[in-house]
């Protein structure tokens, strides 16, 4: 029997594996709804119990198929609103449109601030998520944000993983600071691939920065996309003397030639977690994963006690 009688957690489409894993780790059941699309692609949700006085979680990642997924959340944050519950959180482990977070040139939008503008309308009261893009998204939310990291779930993986030292890398400049966190918490030491681009979508490396000659080493990202970045980053540090190659992130997008690149790559392993779920193409042998749900849950517990949730940043 559940401790948390007023608590309730609600799921759409977009992940409903880590939503159930969520919900066993709290020991409460996934609430009953139903999120179906009529014939003419419009979704319909129906909430199947009562939420009067209740504090709902909505775990809804708004990843691939993007709109689908945040208009599930959306009219889910509306229905509970409207039928009195307590406190709305949405839990968005992943975000998408984060990379959107502003003007790379004239009238561009910036639709991460958009999608945060709609989430708060929408009836949500908090927001809980994990590894944002860019971190001063947080404050495009007119709610408080509860940001958590993936870096120390993906750091036991590898401290687990034993062996000789390994060398962290980071592969553009834009990632140093959480490359740098990976590397604190396995003591080891940084490189950093420095990475140009001639033309739109055309990166090409010109330097590794640091020692990788002979030595086990790890690159890590927020997200894998296209795998264009890691794949190239993982020719040059082979040719630069890499023993073993791994990749981390938190966030397999996976869209694209991303799989084939990767299977063909020099990467050994790629580690990632379950923000996204992995459709069955894209679980190739080389993809680990690792779950969130045990990080969101006790995230969960310590929102709807009014706890602290900064001690799960350390």
């Amino acid at each position: 029997m559940s401790n948390y009688k007023d608590l309730k957690i609600f799921t759409g489409n977009a992940n409903p594996e880590l939503s159930s894993e969520i919900a066993e780790y709290l020991g409460v059941k996934v609430s009953a709804a139903s999120v179906k699309t009529f014939s003419d692609g419009e979704i319909n949700v129906a909430i199947d119990e009562s939420v009067r006085g209740a504090d709902c979680f909505i775990i809804q990642p708004t990843c691939s198929p993007v709109n689908n997924n945040l208009m599930e959340l959306l009219i889910l944050s509306d229905a509970l609103r409207r039928a009195s519950a307590r406190r709305i959180t949405a839990v968005l482990p992943y975000y998408g449109y984060a990379r959107q977070d502003r003007k790379a040139k004239a009238r561009d939008p910036i639709t991460s601030k958009l999608v945060a503008n709609l989430i708060t309308a929408a009836g949500a009261r908090r927001a809980l998520t994990m590894d944002l893009h860019a971190t001063q998204i947080q404050g495009f939310f007119d709610i408080p944000v509860d940001h958590l990291l993936g870096v120390p779930i993906l750091a036991e993986y590898f401290l687990n993983k034993g062996g000789e030292e390994f060398v962290v890398v980071s592969p553009d400049l834009g990632g140093v600071t959480r490359a740098r966190s990976l590397a604190g918490r396995l003591q080891a030491p940084l490189a950093i691939i420095d990475k140009r681009r001639p033309r739109p979508n055309v990166a090409e490396v010109m330097h590794v920065i640091g020692d990788v000659e002979g030595k086990r080493v790890i690159m890590i990202d927020d997200m894998i996309d296209t795998a264009g970045t890691l794949t190239l980053g993982a020719k040059a540090l082979k040719e630069r003397g890499a023993k073993e190659i791994y990749a981390c992130c938190t966030h397999p997008v996976l869209s694209g030639p991303a799989i084939e690149r990767l299977a063909n790559s020099d990467i050994e392993e790629i580690v990632v977690t379950n923000t996204i779920p992995l459709s069955a193409e894209k679980k190739i042998d080389k993809i680990k994963v690792l779950s969130v749900a045990p990080l969101f849950g006790e995230a969960i517990i310590r929102i709807h006690e009014d706890l602290s949730v900064s001690k799960l940043f350390v």
